[in-house]
C-alpha cells in the first residue's frame, strides 16, 4: 500500500477529477491501481479566496516496489507504515468478581466497550441518566426548569461530550492505531464516513446522542451491564499487609457503594469520572488516592458571527456552501507569558448553560451536526498554574478556585447566564484602574448573540481577579492580529468558561494503576486527556491494560 500526498483539487471536484489526480501523481494508467481510498482531507486557504481540498491518499498498486523506485525523488509518495490497532489478551490472572468502570462518558464507553469484546462482561455506573433522558432534563433546564445536579450537560451518558461540538481531532500522538479505531468505532456505530479523512472530523451533539446509545446496547449484548442513576460514594480497600521479606503489600481495592447503600465487590476499578465529579474526588481524596493539582485554563466564551470567521479563513464572505461553517485555532501570550488561547471551538454553535451544581454557574460550547447556526463561539482562556490557587494546601484547591469563579458568574446574572460587549467589558476595567485605555477594533456591526439557557447583559469583569483580566484583554489583543477584528468591541463575551480540564490528576504508575491496587484512574477526569478522542483512546489504553494483566 502507497501513501500519496500533497494532491490537491479544486472546491467542486468530482471524485473522478480525484482518481485522475492520484493517477497523474503516480504517473501511471487507471488499471495499475487495484484500490484506493481518502487518508485525509483538509482545506488549502493559503492563496485565499481561491481555495482547494488537500489530499492524502492510500493506494494499492500493481508492481509497487517498481513505481516507488520510478518515483522515488518525490518525498510525497512513501510506503505506507500505518499501524493497525490490536487488542490481544495476555494476561494470565483470573479475576474473582467483574471489573467496574465509574462514568459512561467516552473514556468509560470505550474502555467498557473493549473489556466486553475481550470477554470481561464489565459493569459500568453512571451517576447520571440514560442519553435520552438526559437530554429532556437538560432542554427542560434551558427553558427554566431547576437543575438537576445528576441529570445536566456534565452527568449522565455520554459524558461533557455529548453537549460540545464534538470534536474528535487530537494532538496524541498515535503509534498503536487507537486514534483510527475510535473514528472506525464511531462509525461503526451510526457516524458519517467522512470523519475517518476529516482534518478536523466533528460529530455534532445531536449524532452523538444516537452513537452513544448504539455503544451503550452492544456492551450489554456482549454481557456487559450498565447502570444509570447510580453514584459511587464510597469505596472499600484491603489494609496494608506484610510480606516475608519484611515489606509492606500495597492496598488493594475490594469492593465500590453506589448510592450510600448497596456495596459491589470488584478487584478492578476503572475511574472514568470526568472532570466534574467534585464529590467523588474528595472522597477519593479521604481514602488517600494519590492525587495531584494540576494546571488548566479559564477564561469567557467569545460570540463572533460566522459569516465574519468564514471571511476570515476562507477570504470571502460567500464561500462555497460545501465548505461548511469555518473554524479556527489561536494562541496568544499575555505580558506575564500566561498562555492564551482559543479552546473547544464551535463554528455555527451555541454558548450554553453547563452547570452542575446549584448557586454555580458555568458555561460550554455547542454545535449541532450541520453547524448551521448564525454565530461562531470559542472559549478564549487563560492558563493558570497550581501556584495561582493555593495548591500547597491541597491538591484538591483546584476545585474550590473553579467554584469560587462559578459562584461569581451565577450571582453576576442572579442565575442567568451573565454576558457582556467587549468594549463594556474593557471600559469597565478602564474605569477600574486596571486598563490605561481601551483597544477593541470597530471592525463588527451589533449582532445578537446565540445561547442556550436564559441569559442577561451584565458586568462581567468581577468574576475572573484582576490578573486573569488584564491577561484576558492581551490575549484578546494579540488574538486580533491573528484574525483582524477578533477584539472588535461588539464581540459578546459569556461566563464562566471554567471547565476546559480537570484541576486535578490521579496518578498513576507504569501499569496504569493508582497507589491502590486495581484501581484504574482513566481519561479526562483523572488528567489523562483533553477531548472526546484522547478520552475514548485513554479508555482503550486501560482496557489493554487490563487484558495484559488478566484474563476473563
Amino acid at each position: 500500500m502507497l501513501r500519496i500526498s500533497q494532491i490537491v483539487c479544486p472546491i467542486d471536484h468530482t471524485e473522478a477529477n480525484l482518481f485522475a489526480a492520484l493517477c497523474e501523481k503516480l504517473k501511471c494508467r487507471e488499471s495499475d491501481i487495484l484500490s484506493w481510498k481518502i487518508a485525509r482531507q483538509s482545506i488549502d486557504a493559503r492563496k485565499k479566496p481561491n481555495l482547494f481540498y488537500s489530499y492524502t491518499l492510500l493506494a494499492k498498486c500493481k508492481e509497487e516496489e517498481k513505481l516507488l523506485k520510478r518515483l522515488r525523488k518525490d518525498t510525497n509518495i512513501v510506503k505506507d507504515s500505518s499501524v493497525s490497532f490490536h487488542f490481544q489478551i495476555t494476561g494470565t490472572k483470573i479475576l474473582k468478581h467483574r471489573p467496574v468502570i465509574i462514568g459512561t462518558g467516552p473514556a468509560g464507553l470505550f474502555c467498557g466497550l473493549e473489556l466486553a469484546r475481550a470477554g470481561f462482561c464489565p459493569v459500568l455506573f453512571e451517576r447520571g441518566k440514560d442519553v435520552e433522558s438526559r437530554y429532556a432534563d437538560v432542554e427542560a433546564f434551558w427553558r427554566g426548569r431547576p437543575l438537576r445536579e445528576d441529570s445536566n450537560v456534565q452527568f449522565g451518558e455520554g459524558g461533557a461530550g455529548t453537549f460540545s461540538d464534538g470534536k474528535l481531532n487530537t494532538l496524541v500522538k498515535d503509534k498503536y492505531g487507537r486514534n483510527l479505531h475510535v473514528l472506525e468505532t464511531f462509525v461503526k456505530f451510526g457516524a458519517k464516513k467522512s470523519i475517518l479523512y476529516e482534518n478536523k472530523p466533528h460529530l455534532g451533539t445531536d449524532a452523538l446522542q444516537d452513537i452513544v446509545k448504539n455503544i451503550r446496547r452492544e456492551i450489554i449484548s456482549l454481557g456487559g451491564e450498565v447502570h444509570f442513576e447510580s453514584r459511587m460514594t464510597d469505596i472499600r480497600v484491603s489494609e496494608p499487609e506484610k510480606t516475608s521479606a519484611g515489606g509492606e503489600r500495597s492496598r488493594q481495592i475490594t469492593a465500590l457503594q453506589i448510592n450510600g447503600e448497596s456495596w459491589v465487590e470488584t478487584d478492578v476499578l476503572v475511574l472514568a469520572i470526568g472532570h466534574s465529579a467534585r464529590d467523588t474526588f474528595f472522597m477519593l481524596h479521604e481514602k488517600e488516592l494519590d492525587m495531584a493539582a494540576k494546571p488548566f485554563a479559564v477564561g469567557f466564551r467569545v460570540q463572533h458571527p460566522q459569516t465574519f470567521i468564514n471571511n476570515s479563513q476562507y477570504g470571502t464572505w460567500d464561500a462555497p456552501p460545501i465548505l461548511g461553517a469555518a473554524p479556527y485555532k489561536l494562541t496568544a501570550r499575555a505580558k506575564d507569558d500566561r498562555g492564551v488561547y482559543s479552546f473547544c471551538m464551535c463554528p455555527g454553535g451555541y454558548v450554553v448553560n453547563a452547570s452542575s451544581e446549584k448557586g454555580h454557574l458555568a458555561v460550554n460550547g455547542m454545535s449541532y451536526s450541520d453547524r448551521d447556526g448564525d454565530c461562531a463561539n470559542s472559549a478564549i482562556i487563560v492558563s493558570i498554574s497550581p501556584e495561582d490557587y493555593g495548591s500547597s494546601d491541597s491538591p484538591l484547591s483546584g476545585i474550590a478556585f473553579q467554584r469560587e469563579l462559578e459562584k461569581r458568574a451565577f450571582e453576576a446574572a442572579e442565575g442567568e447566564i451573565p454576558i457582556q460587549k467587549y468594549k463594556d467589558y474593557q471600559k469597565e476595567l478602564c474605569r477600574q484602574g486596571l486598563l490605561k485605555e481601551t483597544s477593541y477594533s470597530d471592525a463588527l456591526s451589533p449582532f445578537a448573540p446565540a445561547l442556550k439557557g436564559s441569559f442577561k447583559e451584565t458586568d462581567l469583569t468581577g468574576i475572573l481577579p484582576p490578573v486573569l483580566n488584564k491577561a484576558f484583554v492581551e490575549g484578546m489583543n494579540g488574538l486580533d492580529h491573528k484574525i483582524r477584528g477578533f477584539s472588535s468591541g461588539e464581540v459578546w463575551l459569556c461566563g464562566i468558561e471554567s471547565r476546559t480540564s480537570s484541576p486535578i490528576r490521579i496518578n498513576r504508575n507504569e501499569l496504569l494503576q493508582g497507589n491502590i491496587v486495581g484501581i484504574y484512574p482513566c481519561g479526562e477526569g483523572a488528567g489523562y486527556a483533553g477531548g472526546i478522542t484522547s478520552a475514548a483512546m485513554d479508555g482503550i489504553k486501560v482496557a489493554q491494560e487490563i487484558g495484559a494483566l488478566y484474563h476473563p
